[in-house]
């Protein structure tokens, strides 16, 4: 099978060489595509390679019915519509680490230039100045750092900091007391980093939860006299709120790479205040970070076209190559039980509950994606459902999705349990791997089986009477159909029973119609496994 990867920005030839080098991918270079031309050029692709550029829009993505992934070179992902790609299946990956080190570089001379007043300065010399006076500064040594954020970023900027003999106090929610003391940082609430620090360096990304966090609140709360270093996303500062307190004297600078509008307008009131350094959005424009972020989202697309690995995914289950392919007979298993109970649901589904006992810490995401591809499929398509968008559809019908990881049950090592609900009705299967690669179907509702999840299962209900099965096994018989494995289970003699009957290929309606005319048949069901 071969790829074709469309990179819509101007890349490095070195940042391109794990798509190039690859047999199995064609590469076409189109930049500065726009619109209708854009819109074609992708509707060709299997992957998109941008930069920040090109944007890629709803639009844009209205004909990509062969594109699998869109791939960011950097960090942050605003030029790319992710829920219109989750909403078309499509992984949207970013390269979060290639530009690390120097967007700390750059946080950190932002806050150098700051305090020592290096651009005023600097320009003060090129007009034929000599006013040393004029320039007088504030040293970084014994005073303290307060971050917002302690992530790849953060934390460089941390040991910089460190180096500077700086204190280093940190409000990050997702920062473990361990890793904080190795870090040797101070953890703390983001009201005790702005009222404690002299200096505040922002590094969390653009979300609904951060965007604005810092208003007029916040700000207020920062002592008097102190700088603010913004090298991380525009929207993450309430800009009018920062102009009034660098006018009144409240905070005495501050040092911006990035802004609410990009790019920043000619006539924005922060390109006249004396108090603030501005670069425009050059946290990774060295050359060494360009090629590490194309090297990065290379390999990534690479490995999401080759090997299916998302671990790099923002819309999806992050997971690995390798991981997927120890998962796969257990993530396969999960999708086939999701079909088989979508088919013996008696109404639609309102709620989904997937309780895993076994030894994987990453697989209960994964797992829930893809028992809903199973249980969607059937309402949108096999080919309207995927890894990626499995999750979104299933929310956008109303339908509830419940997790849960559990302890071992029974002799089985890995073990899933999915129950789908109606407004009255529900439906539980469960499955489970004998050995590494032996799945089987362990339950269907209240009737223990043992079945191979593969190819037709025609699911029967019936009285546990004598010459049901003979009786069934006539009509299949009489149509040529061939019996694989004929399983039945009941609950006690002359109670209710279930019959699974695996058979070489689907069956025609009109003989399903046989089946339930059946004495003491009271349902039958077919689902196709495979």
């Amino acid at each position: 099978m071969s790829f074709r990867v469309l990179i819509a920005d101007a890349m490095s030839a070195e940042g391109l060489a794990p798509l190039r080098e690859d047999e199995r991918i064609e590469l076409v270079q189109s930049t500065g595509l726009k619109g209708e031309a854009l819109a074609d050029a992708i509707a060709e692709a299997d992957a998109v390679v941008v930069r920040s550029s090109t944007t890629i829009t709803r639009e844009s993505l209205s004909r990509a019915q062969r594109l699998r992934v869109i791939g960011r070179a950097g960090v942050g992902v605003d030029n790319i519509d992710v829920q219109a790609a989750t909403e078309k299946g499509i992984a949207v990956l970013n390269a979060p680490s290639g530009n690390t080190i120097s967007a700390a570089e750059l946080a950190f001379a932002l806050l150098l230039s700051l305090v020592r007043r290096v651009p005023a300065a600097d320009h003060s010399m090129r007009a034929g100045q000599w006013d040393r006076k004029s320039f007088s500064g504030t040293e970084l040594f014994g005073k303290t750092l307060g971050l917002v954020g302690a992530g790849r970023i953060g934390s460089e900027v941390a040991k910089r900091a460190r180096a500077f003999g700086m204190r280093v106090l940190t409000f990050d929610p997702y920062l473990t007391p361990e890793r904080a003391e190795a870090l040797e940082m101070e953890l703390a609430s983001l009201n005790d980093v702005l009222t404690r620090a002299d200096f505040v360096s922002l590094h969390v990304p653009l979300t609904d939860s951060t965007a604005g966090m810092i208003g007029p609140a916040e700000i207020g709360m920062m002592r008097k006299g102190a700088y603010i270093v913004n090298a991380a996303r525009g929207g993450v500062i309430d800009e009018a709120a920062l102009v009034e307190a660098l006018r009144s004297g409240h905070l005495a600078g501050a040092a911006l790479d990035v802004f609410e509008d990009e790019p920043l307008p000619a006539e924005h009131v922060l390109r006249t205040l004396p108090n603030v350094v501005l670069t425009p959005h050059v946290g990774a424009a060295t050359a060494e970070a360009q090629q590490n972020v194309a090297i990065e989202i290379s390999n990534a697309v690479r490995a999401a076209l080759i090997n299916g690995d998302l671990t790099g995914a923002v819309n999806a289950p992050a997971i690995g190559g390798e991981e997927m392919r120890r998962l796969r007979p257990l993530l396969d298993l999960a999708e086939r039980l999701g079909a088989l109970c979508a088919t013996l649901s008696d109404e639609p589904v309102r709620r989904v509950e997937l309780r895993y006992a076994g030894s994987s810490d990453e697989a209960i995401r994964p797992l829930v994606s893809t028992a809903l591809i199973g249980v969607l499929s059937n309402v949108v398509g096999r080919g309207g459902v995927n890894f990626v968008n499995a999750i979104h559809l299933a929310e956008t019908r109303g339908i509830t999705v419940e997790r849960a990881r559990t302890g071992p049950v029974r002799d089985y090592g890995e073990y899933i349990e999915l129950r789908l609900s109606g407004t009255g009705s529900e439906c539980l299967v469960a499955g489970a791997l004998l050995a590494e690669h032996h799945p089987r179907i362990v339950r269907i509702n209240d009737f223990h089986v043992d079945l191979h999840p593969r190819g037709t299962l025609i699911i029967i209900r019936n009285h546990d009477v004598p010459g049901v099965i003979g009786r069934v096994g006539t009509v299949l018989g009489d149509a040529a159909i061939n019996i694989a494995e004929y399983h039945q289970a009941r609950l006690q003699a002359g109670g209710a029973a279930l019959a699974a009957v695996s058979v070489d290929g689907r069956i025609p309606a009109d003989l399903l119609d046989r089946l339930r005319a059946v004495p003491d048949v009271f349902d039958v069901r077919q689902v196709e496994l495979d």
